[in-house]
């Protein structure tokens, strides 16, 4: 794709991340969310987690001026399977299959393996970012055209794209995650103050249960990252990874990049019993939220699992005076908690014109019952009665 527009931008395909700048693409990405920056998603790339043979093809757009500074960018995939997306359209891959259709390979505007909404079509900053979306959807669905694929399917955008991209044709879709909003809080105490007893006490409990049998709790960052963190996480990572999904995403080659290349943006949570690691909480840093991402232990006890993933993570957020820790997808019992129910956004573009009509009136039903769903969850929060929360959404 070469052909310039009237604003003389040339829009086309990288399939290695490494080829641009990493500065070039920074400038674009910004600084608030550390999954779109170069060094995650390069870091995806060179330890071959993310390559055509799993999968994740590379196919990014971007957008450059005449001069080829780069103006707009979006990490894009071609798809070969549904699998470490965590919006999931198996339903539709099979309905399409039986009808006749390849619904694969397809395209993916996304973050690999990583379910946190953040931007997706990424714009230099000082640019109109609206006119710049535009571009890079149209270039996005020019190439899924390109390649004569079944769909193209942009995951955990921010709000506002996803409502720029439904204005632009899209098709919108709606899911949950449960978030912890930090009310002003000064200490962790004051957190639970907003509680209802009950829920107060079981908490306590719980925190005080995690570090019975001798069990020290350790938050490493920053250049505190040793390889012997990594190796004892990893270790944790594919322990539970393979008995929960078969065969984990990450390989232990990512995990010393992004500790060579992000340490100031990792918050690793780490457990210790009788002088050995046993237990893991791996955790990213943005400019407002702190996002909890794998969890993986070799010893089991009783709410460990809580406290290095949830009240660890909401200790660190108020310490550090974060707005929000987004713990990850699933987990109703993240509710009890503390984290409550919010949206979470995609955008889908099907070529074929019946099969998009489905899913269409399809995704209007579902996104109702989306809007039902958190509406009751959000009853059974545990917060006191008297006390008037906004949520995420507002």
């Amino acid at each position: 794709m070469g052909d310039a527009d009237p604003n003389a931008v040339t829009i086309r395909v990288v399939d290695k991340l490494a080829e641009i700048p990493a500065k070039e693409w920074n400038l674009c990405a910004g600084d608030d969310n550390p999954f779109v920056r170069h060094e995650f998603l390069n870091a995806l790339e060179e330890s071959g987690c993310v390559r055509p043979e799993t999968g994740w093809a590379p196919y990014h757009v971007i957008v450059e001026d005449e001069q080829g500074a780069l103006l707009g960018c979006v990490p894009l995939y071609l798809k070969g399977h549904s699998r470490g997306e965590y919006i999931f359209d198996h339903g539709w891959a099979d309905a399409y299959e039986r009808a006749g259709g390849r619904y694969y390979p397809k395209l993916l505007a996304a973050v690999p393996f990583t379910p946190v909404t953040g931007p997706r079509l990424l714009v230099r900053q000082g640019l109109d970012r609206n006119d710049m979306i535009d571009k890079l959807a149209a270039g996005c669905i020019a190439v899924a055209q390109q390649l004569g694929v079944s769909s193209l399917h942009i995951n955990f955008p921010t709000e506002a794209e996803w409502h720029r991209l439904g204005g632009l044709g899209l098709l919108q879709r709606t899911d949950q995650q449960f978030h912890w909003l930090n009310n002003g809080y000064q200490r962790f105490d004051d957190f639970l103050d907003d509680l209802a007893s009950r829920k107060r006490k079981t908490i306590r409990r719980e925190r005080r249960e995690a570090r019975e049998s001798g069990i020290e709790i350790e938050i490493v960052t920053g250049r505190e990252l040793k390889e012997e963190h990594w190796d004892a996480f990893y270790a944790f990572y594919m322990d539970t990874g393979g008995r929960k999904w078969g065969r984990p995403y990450l390989n232990r080659r990512f995990f010393c990049l992004i500790g060579e290349r992000l340490p100031d943006r990792i918050v690793l949570v780490m457990c210790r019993r009788a002088g050995r690691w046993i237990a893991g909480a791996l955790n990213f840093l943005g400019r407002e939220a702190i996002y909890g991402r794998n969890w993986g232990c070799i010893e089991d006890h009783r709410f460990l699992h809580f406290e290095a993933c949830y009240y660890r993570a909401i200790d660190f957020a108020i310490a550090h005076g974060l707005k929000r820790v987004e713990a990850g997808a699933q987990g109703p019992h993240k509710l009890a908690r503390g984290y409550l129910p919010t949206h979470i956004y995609s955008a889908h573009w099907l070529a074929e014109r019946r099969f998009r009509e489905a899913v269409e009136e399809y995704l209007g039903r579902e996104r109702r019952e989306v809007d039902r769903d958190i509406t009751y969850l959000a009853e059974f929060a545990p917060f006191r009665k008297d006390l008037q929360r906004p949520s995420e959404d507002e």
